[in-house]
């Protein structure tokens, strides 16, 4: 464990309640200690964001993981408004959802996104990936400091 992981906090937007459990589960087993906060839709996202009711304490995520395919508002959506705010733009967002459409990794990219991963069928392949999104985004990149606003 690092300091680093002490220190950072992950909001993860999904609409499926078995993806957000076994996302937790994944990164719970390649040992991240790093908070992780769960939304389930765009609205939601936004909210915690911008501190709106019953977000009024949450901090600032330093990495947000992002699924495309939700109600209310979806991923790109939410994308569009977090990367057109110049307080939130700066934050990484990873999308990890079940679309492969080429449009889709296109319009995300030029919305400003940090990453596109598939989300994978298995556990195993799912346990990979977060290890990769720990290693790479919690243990050696530098983020920003999620304490400021």
């Amino acid at each position: 464990m690092t300091n680093k992981q002490l220190t950072t906090s992950i909001l993860i937007a999904d609409d499926d309640a078995d993806d957000r459990l076994l996302i937790e589960q994944a990164f719970r087993e390649c040992n991240l200690t790093s908070d992780l906060y769960f939304v389930e839709d765009g609205e939601e996202l936004m909210d915690f964001l911008y501190q709106r009711t019953p977000y009024e304490s949450a901090m600032r995520p330093s990495l947000i993981l992002l699924d495309l395919n939700m109600p209310r508002k979806n991923g790109i959506q939410a994308l569009r408004e977090i990367k057109a705010n110049e307080q939130f733009r700066q934050i990484p967002v990873v999308v990890l959802t079940t679309s492969t459409a080429e449009e889709d990794i296109l319009r995300t990219y030029d919305l400003g996104v940090s990453s596109y991963i598939s989300k994978p069928f298995d556990f195993s392949t799912l346990l990979d990936i977060t290890t990769t999104i720990k290693k790479y985004w919690i243990d050696t990149v530098s983020l920003p400091d999620d304490s400021t606003r």
